[in-house]
């Protein structure tokens, strides 16, 4: 007997740019297609600061397909469209457009996508060719390049522009915060912003103390990360700091043996309880151990590094 076909999950999209227009004519048209679900949101194409988009790329499951009625629903240019579908590669997902030659679970599909990330190559050579020939035109006439607005120190001209870059900033921490956001909620706000900034070092990023707050407080600010993040930290001492700080490693990722977290603690050049620079495995469990008798809610998932110690090999932590 031949085995069942499982068919791919559908997950529907549908957008309306304002509150007084309705999604009914979307979400009737992509249950028709076969969406299980149908998520809705009212915002503009053009801001990436989309709550329920973001939900929902960062929810969805490997084989899944996202599926929206046409492109102009999901994003209003090129670059961003194709943002999106990066996001929905590296989760093992698919996207189709039902009114477009868009599917990237089929070859017709992926080579209209390549055709259309030539199109955005191509667009933005342009828009570099033309900016930098009306530079060249105004120097010409004795005119400064730029935004006169901004020279002037006009306040609508700099508002104008903040609210660009920070468009432009909110759509880049969007893109990349799979990367550092999951072990930032691991984390905070039991750590300090200095803890969390090295541990996400150690993992070969780039970070500092204030650039990660900044970048967490902006996303909190568009209910796209949990307010709680960018509270206080409470004050411990020492040992308290270290036993809590080796717990949540621990439970950031199970995976990570005894002497995993005492090259990670190294890596972070955290100083051991005696004050040494070398870090043992025995030291690693003696903390974790506390974490269970005092707190067990620290060290939820850290039973599986307690008990190897034996380990030998020590992975990879720039993964």
């Amino acid at each position: 007997m031949a085995a069942a076909v499982t068919r791919p999950r559908l997950v529907g999209y549908a957008r309306v740019s304002t509150e007084e227009q309705a999604t009914d004519a979307q979400v009737d048209e992509l249950h028709a297609a076969g969406c299980e679900v149908v998520h809705q949101e009212h915002g503009s194409g053009a801001s990436r600061a989309r709550p329920v988009l973001a939900k929902l790329l960062r929810e969805i499951s490997a084989g899944d397909v996202l599926v929206v009625v046409r492109l102009d629903r999901l994003a209003r240019s090129v670059s961003h469209l194709l943002a999106i579908i990066e996001q929905l590669e590296a989760a093992q997902a698919h996207f189709r457009s039902l009114r477009d030659p868009i599917d990237t679970s089929t070859p017709q599909g992926m080579f209209s996508l390549q055709v259309l990330g030539a199109v955005a190559q191509l667009e933005r050579a342009l828009i570099a060719e033309r900016t930098k020939a009306g530079m060249k035109a105004a120097r010409a006439r004795g005119r400064l390049p730029g935004n006169p607005g901004l020279r002037e120190r006009r306040p609508e001209a700099i508002r104008t522009a903040a609210a660009a870059r920070r468009r432009v900033y909110l759509a880049e921490l969007i893109a990349a915060a799979s990367n550092w956001l999951p072990l930032v909620r691991r984390l905070r706000p039991e750590h300090s912003w200095d803890d969390v900034a090295r541990v996400l070092n150690a993992r070969g990023q780039q970070w500092t103390p204030e650039k990660l707050r900044r970048a967490v407080r902006c996303l909190a600010q568009e209910k796209l990360a949990e307010a709680e993040l960018i509270a206080r930290a409470p004050r411990r001492p020492p040992e308290d700091r270290l036993m809590t700080l080796v717990a949540s490693l621990a439970a950031a990722d199970p995976s990570l043996s005894l002497r995993d977290i005492a090259a990670e603690l190294e890596r972070m050049r955290e100083r051991a309880p005696r004050g040494g620079r070398k870090w043992a495995a025995s030291s690693v469990k003696s903390l974790l151990d506390q974490a269970k008798r005092l707190a067990p809610s620290l060290a939820p998932q850290a039973g599986s590094a307690a008990t190897d110690c034996a380990r030998p090999s020590v992975k990879s932590l720039s993964k």
